[in-house]
């Protein structure tokens, strides 16, 4: 057992989640933790199968004396987001992930840690060994490509759950239970690539943007992070006003981070370089106050990048497109809802962008709980791509899900969180995919609500977990287990 967590509480569930850090489980290489898993279920004496997609569906007996409650479905995904650090040297389809705990807060050696959904896992594991609970028929159900794809949910089968109850475990605020959360979709966008000679006497120069928070780009979009790829394309556009060239531009790699790093190769008249760098200088000083407290570690830098033997630079006409249209994007919030205070309504994030041989390519996500403004923020991305000259894709998306307050199963979480800590639990719904919204369109009269302890950062190396959150988000659900009628 790794040291990290030796000593936590429940011992179950830390043992578990020290347990999956070892096994590479990035979105789409799940097979080794479903394996996992349906081992563990039949290892247990529980019925355990999978589908062709790697979902797994574990089912375990109601404890003595409560046979007659119905059946509550355990929810949460097998994948998580596969983020390090630029100087950290890991593997994800080989290496486990360090666990490193400071204080109350666990985290990850470089990377991200994935509580986010590692938790969820851990979770349902440990029920699923410990003989000493109260309950109902249970079935834990564990799903695939959550994060890049939701290709497990989208593909569950009508009889692969019989439940009608499911708490999804995929929330991270302790002390708060969501009954809702936004749809969202994906914009494509690609311009064709028409490139120059580099001129005789430039200067080759690496511009580059680094220290950045990122994180999740529902859950912390609302947090005025800087965007690598806008702040990089608003620093390219002056230097292209100097004469400043373009070779490359890269940012980005998870449509729903928030990028933190980004880079451009670009080739800059030698006679003006000390201007260039001047000016570069002012814009990370000017962007430093713009974010002040909310992401204080900009590093926005122009070195002399050496030994570089392709000359090649974009064509003015494309380089000015693609410029222009990146200062154009919108990113962040565009509205907040009126019906619930401080929940975010509709957001969209410019997140990947890169350059190859012949193509431009630029990756953004939608977001809203209100399916016409997810169509409209949509139109206005697509109009903006397609005036920037660049040909546009967009994905079906997922839906959100419509918060129900009459939900018998929220009832039974008010009353036991109440009896609990003394205290109102917090009833939200989350700017955020959640695969509850899937789950109820495949079993239409689901009663759902999701909860977790409290995790900071996710989807970037800067994840933590509240390590004190964790036995109360245990005890909570132990107590609506042992509530459910």
């Amino acid at each position: 057992m790794s040291s990290a967590i030796e000593g936590l509480k429940p011992g179950l569930l830390w043992k578990y989640f020290a347990a999956i850090s070892k096994i590479p489980r990035g979105s789409k290489n799940e097979a080794a933790i479903t394996k996992y898993v349906l081992g563990v279920g039949r290892q247990l004496g529980l019925e355990a199968r999978a589908d062709k997609f790697g979902n797994v569906v574990v089912s375990k007996p109601a404890s003595p004396g409560r046979e007659r409650v119905r059946t509550v479905v355990l929810q949460g995904h097998l994948d998580m987001v596969c983020e390090k650090n630029k100087d950290t040297v890991h593997d994800f389809l080989k290496d486990p992930i360090v666990l490193v705990r400071k204080g109350d807060m666990l985290m990850a050696d470089g990377t991200t840690l994935g509580a986010d959904n590692g938790v969820a896992v851990a979770t349902s594991l440990a029920i699923m060994e410990d003989k000493s609970l109260e309950h109902g028929p249970l079935e834990f159900l564990f799903t695939v490509d959550e994060e890049t794809g939701l290709t497990g949910a989208n593909n569950l089968g009508p009889d692969f759950l019989t439940g009608k109850t499911l708490l999804n475990l995929d929330s991270e605020e302790e002390g708060a239970v969501y009954v809702g959360c936004s749809g969202g979709r994906n914009t494509a966008a690609r311009w064709a690539l028409t490139t120059d000679a580099a001129p005789a006497a430039a200067m080759a120069g690496l511009l580059k943007i680094t220290g950045l928070k990122g994180g999740h780009s529902g859950l912390e979009i609302d947090k005025n992070r800087g965007n690598s790829i806008k702040l990089l394309a608003r620093t390219l556009f002056a230097l292209s006003e100097l004469g400043v060239r373009m070779a490359s531009i890269e940012g980005g790699n998870k449509h729903n981070a928030i990028p933190r790093e980004a880079e451009a190769l670009v080739f800059v008249p030698k006679k003006i370089w000390p201007v260039a760098a001047e000016l570069v200088a002012k814009c990370q000083a000017t962007i430093r106050a713009e974010l002040g407290v909310a992401d204080p570690g900009l590093n926005l830098t122009l070195t002399e990048a050496k030994g570089i033997r392709r000359r090649i630079v974009f064509k003015k006409a494309v380089q000015m497109k693609v410029l222009q249209t990146l200062v154009a994007m919108p990113h962040g919030v565009i509205k907040m809802s009126s019906d619930i205070p401080g929940l975010i309504e509709t957001s969209t994030n410019v997140a990947i962008i890169k350059s190859t041989a012949k193509s431009v390519e630029l990756v953004s996500s939608q977001r809203s709980s209100v399916a016409s403004e997810i169509d409209e923020i949509c139109d206005t991305v697509r109009v903006i791509l397609e005036l920037g000259g660049a040909k546009v894709k967009q994905s079906d998306g997922y839906p959100g899900w419509k918060p129900n307050m009459d939900s018998e199963v929220l009832k039974v979480a008010k009353s036991t969180y109440q009896a609990l800590y003394g205290k109102t639990v917090e009833v939200k719904a989350i700017h955020a995919g959640l695969e509850c919204g899937i789950i109820g369109e495949k079993y239409p009269g689901m009663d759902m609500l999701s909860f977790g302890p409290t995790l900071e950062g996710v989807h970037s190396p800067d994840e933590k977990m509240h390590i004190s959150t964790v036995e109360k988000y245990w005890d909570f659900l132990m107590g609506i287990l042992k509530n459910v009628k």
